[in-house]
């Protein structure tokens, strides 16, 4: 029934979550598991989605932690940044694969507009069923930041499973 599952991870507590229920999933259906993490690149994109700056890692340089903005007052290199935010998606990435032993996998790191490249990546790859976490942002945080998988849930053409993390971790 599924034979490509496609899970989108931010490093989040949503996305910790998602990992197991892509594991028994894709045991299940002896399925391939596409881990993804899309690098966010539109302007003042940075931190918004939680993927440049998280809690857990170190600032990067140019990169306010506090914020997650690049300081517009530093001049940074675009093309250091690049690289920078492509090696922490990397971490992220491969933090999750390993969560999911024992299964098919591929992985891949992308940039863009995260549910635009989400939805490319699995059009192009013939995904079966996305499973991504969800932040559980209600209300003007919701309306203010979007959800990117609120966006993936109503454009994509294959099935998706959303999880939230609970509410005990934080979320």
């Amino acid at each position: 029934m599924y034979d490509n599952i496609l899970f989108p991870t931010d490093g989040s507590a949503g996305s910790e979550a998602a990992a197991a229920h892509v594991s028994e999933l894709a045991s299940a259906f002896d399925a391939t598991v596409h881990v993804l993490h899309v690098v966010d690149t539109r302007e003042g994109g940075l931190g918004v989605s939680g993927a440049f700056v998280h809690e857990d890692s170190q600032a990067m340089s140019g990169v306010s932690p506090e914020t997650g903005y690049i300081g517009r007052h530093e001049e940074v290199d675009a093309d250091e940044i690049e690289a920078e935010l492509t090696a922490h998606a990397t971490d992220l990435i491969e933090a999750a694969a390993g969560s999911t032993d024992g299964i098919g996998m591929t992985t891949a790191v992308e940039m863009g507009t995260p549910h635009s490249a989400i939805l490319q990546y699995a059009d192009d790859r013939d995904v079966d069923l996305v499973v991504m976490g969800t932040h559980g942002r209600t209300g003007v945080e919701r309306y203010l930041l979007g959800s990117v998988t609120e966006k993936v849930v109503r454009l994509a053409d294959a099935p998706v499973v959303t999880v939230r993390a609970d509410e005990s971790d934080g979320e």
